[in-house]
């Protein structure tokens, strides 16, 4: 079996391990592509533009908002949604310095 303790990586490494991970699943892409055209969302506009259920549509929102990409506030009996600014900065910040090094760096190595 494969080592998964994560205490075997730094603190950046798991964190951007967790908010890549969430963008692992369309449904979760989907949901991150609905809210960037709505200024605030309510769970039910989400579960209507989605072909899933509402259980599962509420397990990716979880999901989202566990890793940090979204941020809910509860309004009476609703929950709206909206995309976390701050975490989409870590992953713009981490893969523009994965491209900053690739060119830089460029080597033929792996290259046709």
């Amino acid at each position: 079996m494969g080592v998964t303790k994560t205490e075997h990586y730094t603190g950046r490494q798991n964190s951007i391990s967790v908010l890549m991970k969430a963008f692992g699943h369309p449904a979760r892409v989907a949901i991150i592509e609905y809210l960037l055209t709505v200024k605030s969302c309510i769970c039910s506009d989400i579960v209507n533009e989605l072909p899933l259920a509402q259980p599962t549509v509420s397990q990716h929102l979880k999901e989202l908002k566990a890793a940090g990409i979204i941020r809910g506030s509860i309004e009476g009996t609703t929950i709206c949604y909206c995309i976390n600014e701050s975490a989409i900065e870590i992953i713009l910040n981490y893969l523009s310095e994965i491209a900053l090094h690739i060119k830089h760096n460029n080597t033929t190595c792996c290259k046709p």
